[in-house]
């Protein structure tokens, strides 16, 4: 009997065999062929997510629409590879120098190997990161939420395995977890060998819980478990301004860039009935603080500051309010009671913006924009794998293939050199 670590382990490790295979020239190719794939394969793909979808009574409105697809989401997920596939790769070569002892020295990027990746019960996501690895030359086991498994098995076995195969490469460098159980989850971050690193989405413990046990078995993981966006309104912001910007951080609800905490300056106070009329107007309930609750009439809040909404499927439209005395008081706020994933500013005073910039230490930061354009794609023209919120180096933010390799040193000699 075939165990699930059986299972994980042979696609890791059919993955790892299919690495060194793998060609900028020829994935290319199977990214564009991939997208053409989505449009013949478009009923298949359709019946699997009406199955998914009338298998999941039990999920809130929000995660049904993440699961959802249809004909415009297709050819989104089509229009993506397309722009995937049309990219430059990347560049192998960063730097190049000469020592005195005439040795030359090349730092160079160089492929991770197989990559994992956790997600959540969202289709497309599987296409993005799929597309992200291969485009770095790197294999992907990926493993989804249970409830989207047959949508994401129709994509990897019916649009890019097949794609990868036409263009000469093997299918196997795309592997997937093909048990709705969490436990694929556990067993995909203990592969050390096989998968050194694991891309994590989804919610704040659950997330957490997984790199705990990645840690422990030695596999790095770029996690992203926490979002919400922050708005500061200046005591110099426009209002029109402000109520442009508030209105577009939540044009949708269940994403993790949308606004989530609302800074009002004490001096622009003023604003606040206006802002709470749109709130209501876009059928948006405002939670405000002791400090925002002496300024306007607010339903109390109940939970920390920071507290993601979007994560709240009972509560998802909602919007945390609160008063700060100055842009100090909201940098502190925005890098210590949040994930730190994004912030923005509108304010028309440019010394005030420039300090809320410099000061802010998130992934992300905006002045007179929304936080929704923390995305990989809006920002780089490349899908993202998720968005990482470490607080140590290496890639953080958007991550994009730009960002999913290992430095190496090439060094050449004349066979002269000696320590």
């Amino acid at each position: 009997m075939v165990t699930l670590q059986d299972a994980v382990e042979r696609e890791a490790a059919a993955a790892h065999e299919a690495v060194p295979k793998l060609t900028d020239a020829a994935v290319t190719a199977a990214l564009a062929l991939a997208a053409e794939r989505i449009g013949e394969r478009r009923g298949e793909i359709l019946e699997a997510n009406a199955a998914d979808l009338a298998g999941a009574p039990n999920l809130d409105a929000g995660a049904l629409d993440r699961l959802r697809l249809d004909e415009p989401r297709l050819d989104g997920i089509a229009s993506q590879l397309r722009e995937l596939s049309a990219l430059p790769p990347l560049e192998r070569e960063i730097d190049s120098w000469r020592l005195p002892n005439g040795l030359d020295v090349s730092e160079r990027r160089i492929p991770i190997g197989v990559v994992g990746a956790n997600f959540e019960a969202r289709p497309n996501v599987a296409v993005d990161v799929a597309g992200q690895l291969l485009k770095s030359l790197n294999g992907a086991v990926l493993r989804t939420g249970g409830a989207a498994l047959g949508t994401v098995s129709a994509l990897v076995d019916e649009v890019v395995r097949p794609a990868l195969a036409e263009a000469g490469l093997p299918p196997e460098a795309l592997g997937l977890v093909r048990s709705p159980d969490r436990e694929g989850a556990r067993v995909l971050v203990s592969l050390p060998r096989l998968v050194p690193l694991v891309i994590l989405r989804g919610s704040g413990e659950t997330t957490a819980a997984l790199a705990r046990h990645a840690a422990e078995h030695g596999v790095r993981t770029l996690a992203h478990a926490e979002g919400g966006g922050v708005l500061y309104v200046a005591g110099s912001a426009e209002p029109a301004k402000v109520e442009a910007v508030v209105e577009a951080s939540l044009d949708r609800l269940g994403v993790c860039n949308r606004l989530n905490l609302l800074l009002v300056d004490a001096a622009a106070v003023p604003l606040l009935p206006r802002v709470l009329a749109l709130l209501e107007r876009l059928r948006i309930e405002a939670r405000g603080t002791e400090q925002a609750r002496a300024h306007a009439d607010l339903a109390p809040l109940d939970v920390r500051l920071g507290h993601e909404w979007a994560n709240d499927p009972d509560r998802v439209a909602t919007v945390t309010v609160h008063v700060v005395n100055g842009p100090d008081e909201a940098v502190a706020i925005a890098n210590g009671e949040t994930s730190a994933l994004a912030a923005a500013i509108v304010a028309e005073d440019r010394d005030v913006a420039e300090a809320f910039l410099a000061g802010y230490r998130g992934t992300a930061a905006f002045w007179q924009a929304p936080t929704r354009f923390t995305d990989g794609f809006a920002l780089t023209g490349a899908p993202e794998t998720g968005i990482n919120v470490d607080w140590v180096p290496g890639p953080r933010g958007p991550v994009t293939y730009r960002d999913l390799w290992l430095r190496q040193y090439r060094v050449v000699g004349d066979a002269t050199q000696r320590r």
